[in-house]
């Protein structure tokens, strides 16, 4: 199985995921952006961005089936999609792999992820924080497929193990 944790920068993902990997036995955090950079290698760094590659795509979702098949268990991907056509994409492609996906939007109102991106003092975020608050439009314009696409949790004012915690009751009771 997978769990997609989808969402803007400063949303939570990666802090989410490391509260779901301790947590969920057999589980392991897929980073489907080293995918990415392994294609700059061979394709050049891309116009907008690496998943405009279909390799990339494709590429992700064989990785994580083969990954799956070797080992088993759940694979927490943090990885932002706005591209409907991309998620499209590979959720069918993960279909017809037969690997099943819960995909989750971690969501914030733009003011709190403006504010989350201006204080993370992590050097690589510090570093990419003009970057992060320009992508902000595209996720607000993505917001319409994502709420259809995926099980939306706010995370707003809710502490990272607690979303972790909303997540495990959805995985273990699918509706």
């Amino acid at each position: 199985m997978i769990v997609w944790l989808n969402g803007t920068f400063g949303a939570g993902k990666t802090t989410t995921a490391k509260e779901l990997t301790s947590r969920i036995p057999d589980s392991r955090l897929f980073d489907a952006e080293k995918v990415g950079e392994m294609l700059w290698h061979v394709l050049g760094v891309p116009d907008r961005d690496f998943q405009d590659f279909p390799p990339w795509r494709g590429l992700v979702v064989e990785t994580a089936r083969q990954v799956l098949d070797h080992v088993g268990g759940v694979l927490v991907v943090t990885q932002t999609v706005l591209v409907e056509q991309y998620w499209t994409e590979m959720r069918t492609g993960l279909t017809r792999a037969g690997v099943p996906v819960r995909h989750f939007l971690l969501h914030a109102d733009q003011d709190t992820l403006v504010e989350r991106i201006g204080t993370d003092t992590k050097e690589e975020s510090v570093g990419a924080r003009q970057w992060r608050l320009d992508h902000l439009a595209a996720y607000q314009a993505s917001l319409p497929w994502l709420r259809r696409e995926a099980e939306v949790i706010d995370t707003v004012g809710i502490a990272p193990h607690r979303v972790a915690d909303i997540i495990m009751a959805s995985v273990a009771n699918p509706a």
